[in-house]
């Protein structure tokens, strides 16, 4: 079967590979959206590793149900990508995210398991969850990366009244800009670098005003919101994002730290110290948030397509990641169908 697999830095190939065999404790399935992550663009722009088959934000149709009774044949089906070992006390206490074996063996995230940039494809049993009938294939591709968001969310403990900074107008950006929203915040702003997406945040309705992440952002933003802001929620995870956060929040403010640097990064912890700022960094999402995103889809109380810019076939996704790395693009969320 065909899949879109990395061959090197900023460059991928179109190949065959085989079809998944039937595996204990194992759901194979047939994708039939899969998304395109931002860690799967750092992925790209480093060339690592070779050989994997990204994609772990899908949705799919079961082919084989294994050992889960409660699935059958078509049943339209998502998973949380992970691998954790399922016995450590982060596993025990509801925070599989954290598992030291999480991304060992990651769908899309590992060379040995093949993601949804592909035909078919089998997934821990116990990650799969059968998804509603009245939610669409594009929505459950999406139901990842807003549990990303919902998490931050959650760990910020966002307040009525609250002012939000969110940095970084990707789709995390953009969800947890959504969900500060439904937790009572007075004034969500969103910094970018790129003007469309920016300026987009606010048509789309996520967040009150944009600002230009540039040599005047800091200025810019205590204009606005004197004091500083009760929480940023960071999401680009370069040096200049992160300084930004420290420096734009009031004396005992929270800053959630979901963006990811492939390398150190340097900071002005001086900042944080003398505001006594708290720091948290964000990874993933617990299962139950993930089940959460898919009743919210359901219930219609969150609209997750608006975040959708395309959907392309195998032969566009190069073409596609060059778009979303373009600095200029005003896309948000590619989706890629197997299909087409």
């Amino acid at each position: 079967m065909k899949c879109v697999a990395l061959k090197g830095v900023k460059e991928f190939e179109i190949k065959e590979i085989e079809e998944p065999k039937k595996e204990p404790g194992k759901v194979m399935m047939e994708i039939t959206k899969s998304g395109i992550c931002g860690s799967d663009i750092h992925n790209w722009e480093m060339g690592n590793p070779v050989g994997v088959v990204m994609g772990h934000e899908f949705c799919g149709k079961v082919i084989d149900p294994g050992d889960r009774s409660d699935l059958k044949v078509g049943d339209r089906v998502t998973a949380l990508p992970i691998s954790p070992c399922g016995h450590c006390s982060a596993c025990l206490s509801g925070n599989a995210q954290f598992c030291l074996q999480t991304w060992n063996d990651a769908v899309g995230l590992s060379v040995a398991n093949p993601g949804g940039l592909t035909h078919k494809i089998n997934v821990r049993s116990d990650m799969v969850i059968k998804v509603p009938t009245n939610i669409t294939d594009e929505e459950v591709a999406m139901v990842e990366p807003v549990a990303v968001s919902l998490h931050a969310i959650h760990l910020a403990d966002i307040k009525v009244g609250d002012k939000v900074l969110v940095i970084g107008g990707g789709i995390i950006g953009l969800t947890a800009a959504m969900f500060a929203k439904k937790e009572g915040a007075s004034f969500v702003a969103i910094s970018e670098v790129n003007d469309a997406r920016g300026n987009n945040a606010v048509k789309l309705g996520v967040a009150d005003k944009y600002f230009k992440a540039d040599q005047d952002i800091i200025k810019n933003l205590l204009t606005e919101v004197n004091e500083g802001f009760d929480v940023v929620i960071e999401c680009c995870g370069n040096a200049g994002a992160v300084s930004t956060s420290l420096m734009a929040v009031k004396p005992g403010a929270t800053v959630i730290l979901v963006g990811v640097s492939p390398t150190p990064i340097t900071i002005p912890t001086v900042v944080a110290v003398m505001r006594e700022i708290t720091l948290k960094g964000a990874i993933a999402y617990t299962k139950d948030e993930f089940k959460t995103c898919i009743e919210l889809m359901s219930r219609k109380q969150i609209d997750a397509l608006q975040f959708v810019s395309k959907t392309v076939g195998f032969d566009e996704v190069q073409k596609s990641y060059e778009e979303l790395t373009s600095g200029s693009s005003e896309l948000i969320k590619i989706l890629v169908d197997p299909n087409k």
